[in-house]
């Protein structure tokens, strides 16, 4: 069998190219960013190649044409000219605590250009430093200068709720953004990218004549990996992971494109997989969620705390542009960055109304939804939701026995073990009907099923309706009431009506949670 390198963890174009990785070829989606305007900025979430996307840009402008042999932009570029470039990765900035160390780090990110081009006694500040340099690159060579800027926004995301620490690092970033406009005559090509979109605090308003492509369908595929390209430059990866799971290659095309697909970054784009995660499933063979491996995105959960985000209303949101296109540190609510940083995306577009659909792209974003929210909503440790209790839930719920389901989920309930500091939180919110929802709701989801919580229908909503293959059950919950109560609720309000033509069983939950204990003290079940 062919063995293949995948490029895990390696984001230079050139050790890509020469190092013989697979790669896939957007070049000529390179060159036309390059002529499409002087000053650039994309977002796009994290792992999905916009360090790589930096570095091709960066060969480019150094006129490396041996690195582009054979690729597509070959038939586009003609002149291959050679520019000095300035290209810096400002993730190398995040966590400093203090603007001081902010100021130190951003100087000693532009070291290797001021070894290369000289720096003044009087460039103590990084805009200070980045303007000289600018400057004098030009001076040295005679042409314009290729700034590439990657990760912009990694200084501020740590400190966005805070409110002393943000004024701080939006005065040194402002500063330091500032010769890119200020400098028009001597630069080339400016592009700026990062997760999320910041405006008066940093690039939008020192660089007035900015141009946003991250909505853009030209540019909609320049970031992560196309199914027309899955099925051609990809194909064989396809069959050979196909092969040593015994699938054919139309079955592990579909499993891949479940846990890693889904992603529009515009309203007519084509859907785009996360390239990280899907080559490293080449490279693991294994498809199992990988995007969060680097770890739980804290900045993320913070967001979804401070706005109290109802985490069940993710699967399908109604949203204007301008309620998800807009800057981070205005936001009302978590969905800009939920949008933006990859876990939400476009699912459907209204061109009548000028409405979006927004939904969690794939199970991989899913998955990783729970394993990191479960304890902050819930106070329930992930990995005591999948011990044991996994299996045994599953299988019931299978096999039609949901109240073996609900004794599962009992006794679960009554034995595991909540996050440390987390009583307090528990006593408040264990008398809201929300909370038990929210925690069958995320227990739900973690374990695969498809669920749907509010659910309306002509008589209400139903607080819970979950899918099997075969049954669909409708959930009703009740902490100051009877499971009587609340199945008597799903028969007054018809929450069961409209799933009775779907060919499939339809079973009524009626549960009542004790408040003191936390768990299911009754159910009724009937069909």
């Amino acid at each position: 069998m062919m063995t293949r390198r995948y490029p895990i963890g390696i984001q230079t174009f050139s050790e890509m190219i020469r190092g013989g990785y697979v790669y896939v070829d957007k070049t000529d989606l390179v060159w036309q960013l390059v002529h499409y305007a002087k000053y650039i900025f994309l977002s796009r979430p994290r792992r999905f190649g916009k360090s790589l996307l930096t570095s091709t840009l960066a060969s480019y402008f150094l006129g490396e044409r041996e690195l582009f042999e054979g690729l597509k932009i070959m038939q586009l570029e003609q002149q291959w000219e050679r520019y000095p470039v300035i290209r810096l990765d400002i993730s190398t900035s995040k966590g400093q605590r203090s603007a001081d160390a902010l100021r130190d780090r951003l100087m000693l990110t532009m070291k290797i250009y001021a070894d290369m081009y000289g720096r003044d006694d009087d460039e103590v500040t990084p805009g200070g430093l980045l303007e000289g340099l600018i400057r004098r690159a030009y001076e040295k060579t005679g042409r314009q200068v290729a700034i590439i800027i990657d990760e912009y926004d990694a200084p501020l995301l740590d400190v966005l709720h805070d409110d002393s620490e943000l004024d701080d690092t939006r005065k040194v970033m402002q500063e330091f953004y500032v010769p890119l406009k200020a400098n028009e005559q001597y630069v080339k090509f400016c592009f700026i990218t990062g997760i999320t979109k910041f405006s008066q605090l940093s690039i939008f308003s020192t660089i007035n004549n900015l141009t946003n492509v991250t909505l853009d369908t030209a540019f909609s595929t320049i970031c992560g990996i196309t199914e027309e390209e899955l099925s051609t430059v990809l194909k064989t990866d396809v069959e050979q992971l196909a092969g040593i799971h015994g699938l054919s290659c139309e079955q592990m095309h579909q499993k891949l494109k479940e846990r890693y697909d889904g992603y529009h970054f515009t309203e007519d784009s084509p859907e785009v997989y996360n390239p990280f995660s899907l080559l490293k499933a080449f490279q693991q063979r294994k498809v199992i969620n990988y995007w969060f491996e680097s770890g739980t995105p804290t900045f993320l959960i913070r967001q979804l705390r401070h706005f109290n985000t109802d985490i069940t209303a993710l699967g399908g949101l109604e949203a204007f542009a301008s309620d998800f296109d807009q800057p981070t540190e205005n936001m009302k609510s978590a969905l800009p960055l939920l949008y933006q940083s990859g876990y939400l995306t476009i699912k459907a577009y209204d061109g009548e109304l000028e409405t979006y659909t927004l939904a969690i792209p794939n199970r991989e974003v899913m998955i990783g939804y729970t394993e990191g929210l479960l304890p902050e909503y819930t106070g329930l440790e992930p990995r005591y939701v999948k011990r044991g209790f996994a299996a045994k839930f599953w299988q019931a719920l299978k096999a039609d026995n949901a109240d073996q389901a609900m004794r599962e989920m009992q006794a679960f309930l009554a034995g595991v073990p909540y996050v440390e500091g987390f009583k307090q939180k528990l006593q408040d919110v264990a008398v809201k009907e929300g909370f038990y929802e929210y925690t069958m709701y995320l227990i739900f989801t973690m374990l695969n099923f498809y669920v749907r919580t509010q659910v309306h229908v002509a008589g209400g909503r139903a607080d819970m309706v979950v899918w099997m293959p075969e049954t669909t059950y409708v959930f009703e919950l009740k902490v100051n009431g009877t499971a009587r109560e609340a199945l008597a609720q799903i028969d007054q309000n018809g929450y069961a009506i409209p799933y009775h033509t779907d060919g499939c069983r339809v079973v009524k939950v009626g549960v009542k949670f004790n408040p003191d204990t936390r768990v299911p003290e009754e159910w009724v079940i009937a069909e």
